[in-house]
């Protein structure tokens, strides 16, 4: 009798053992996707920058570095990086180096060598460079591409007229032929992107004669001091600043003004839709950010607390100012530099870089967390400032492809921090805390860009 007992006894225990392993293994751990970082310093000869690249552990946020990187971004001072939707290419936006080789480039001084390198994604996340291509003018800074992954555009500070920037002393008379008025002015360069092989083919201003009668004009002409630039449907936007507001090197602030361009899908052209620019009274400007159906500014008052700027796009490109009116940045950081609104578009999140300074008072790095209520009347989340955990001066905020997590890429203490997101509040926990994965990690240096890829076959 006891021998049955004791018989039954392990049986269950042996079920139960085989219910528990048939559970545990249900949850396999996997890659959700690749979570790369570009940053400016190298060991190489070169003097190129890196390329920094993460597997995302779909169960818990987990960065794992990925074999064979970093790797040369193919040029100097990598600034911006692009991956097209659906697609196995990456482009790599290197501003290069000024004539001294020093990174402090203005149009006196401009950079030199400047490129975009593609890169082939292979299996697990390995980059493999294909080839080079080059801008228009001077000074680039800013890339993205259109949702369809048919055009890259690229932001640059100054325009090119026989072989010098545009300036006070170099008027550029390609300037006035598309912006009536305009001796001076920076420039969109296009490119068409070959859905084969990824290569880059320039896209030509089909509305402009260059000055001289050679033939048409290389780039489209944007007003002087661009500072940043959005893609919102069949809009570009660039938020550009003022003679009185707009810094003189890189990274680019004081954006004060808006001008918009009409995108045309069919051939990538851009076409003037109005004659000058919106004024958006602010002085600060850093950054225009398409999310849902707004375009966000973000302005970097100083006498104040920083705010969120929400628009709608009218006729022509115009900005509308949003019903909310400006929305407060969260009064214990400072300088808003990038904003990402989360997949279901219940949340958003700002990633202020702070000011670099130190003692009580003073405001800081973080991430701002806002509802997005209907009607449409963002407020902070409560309790924050959120303690998110990002490093000091993140440059960057990116969600994964899961939607699961958070991380932002961090340049005063060469980090990346990742954040799990409470799918009911949208409020942020370390990893640390929620999941029992490292909260940070350390890059080789000071990163400046990071993006996700949801393409892991």
């Amino acid at each position: 009798m006891k021998f049955k007992k004791f018989g039954k006894a392990l049986l269950m225990s042996a079920l139960s053992a085989g219910v528990i392993l048939s559970v545990t293994s249900c949850v396999q751990s996997y890659s959700v996707g690749y979570l790369y970082v570009t940053g400016t310093v190298t060991s190489q000869s070169t003097g190129n920058g890196i390329i920094s690249g993460f597997k995302i552990d779909h169960n818990t946020g987990k960065l794992t570095s990925i074999n064979g990187l970093p790797v040369a971004s193919g040029g100097a001072n990598p600034v911006r990086a692009v991956l097209l939707t659906g697609s196995r290419f990456l482009y790599v936006l290197n501003r290069g180096v000024n004539a001294s080789g020093g990174s402090d480039c203005t149009t006196a001084n401009p950079c030199q060598n400047s490129n975009i390198t593609q890169f082939a994604i292979g299996a697990n996340g390995i980059l493999t460079p294909q080839e080079t291509f080059y801008t228009q003018g001077l000074n680039p800074f800013r890339i993205i591409a259109d949702s369809s992954g048919t055009y890259i555009y690229v932001l640059e500070h100054d325009s090119l007229y026989n072989g010098s920037p545009s300036s006070a002393t170099n008027h550029n008379p390609n300037c006035a032929a598309a912006l009536a008025g305009a001796t001076t002015c920076g420039d969109i360069t296009a490119f068409q992107i070959n859905s084969t092989t990824g290569r880059l083919q320039l896209v030509v201003n089909a509305q402009v004669t260059a000055a001289g009668g050679g033939g048409a004009l290389t780039y489209f002409p944007v007003p002087s001091n661009p500072v940043d630039f959005a893609m919102v449907s069949s809009t570009i936007l660039t938020l550009n600043g003022t003679s009185t507001t707009a810094s003189t090197d890189y990274p680019y602030t004081g954006g004060a003004t808006v001008f918009p361009y009409v995108y045309n899908t069919s051939n990538g052209q851009l076409t003037v839709s109005q004659n000058t620019v919106q004024p958006l009274n602010i002085a600060k400007g850093t950054a225009i950010v398409s999310g849902g159906s707004y375009v966000y500014v973000l302005d970097n008052t100083t006498s104040t607390t920083s705010h969120i700027l929400p628009y709608t796009v009218g006729s022509g490109g115009a900005l509308l100012a949003a019903t909310s009116g400006p929305i407060p940045d969260d009064a214990n950081q400072s300088n808003p530099i990038y904003m990402v609104l989360e997949s279901k578009s219940k949340w958003f999140y700002v990633a202020n870089q702070g000011n670099n300074t130190t003692g009580t008072g003073t405001a800081q790095s973080g991430i701002a967390g806002y509802v997005v209520n209907s009607p449409f009347q963002p407020t902070e989340m409560a309790g924050t400032p959120i303690g998110f955990g990002t490093g000091a001066g993140p440059v960057c905020i990116v969600e994964d492809p899961s939607n699961q997590y958070f991380y932002t890429a961090n340049f005063n203490d060469s980090s990346v921090t990742g954040q799990a997101i409470d799918e009911n509040a949208g409020t942020l926990t370390p990893l640390s805390q929620s999941t029992k994965a490292p909260s940070e990690y350390t890059l080789t240096g000071p990163p400046t860009w990071c993006l996700v890829d949801g393409r892991t076959d």
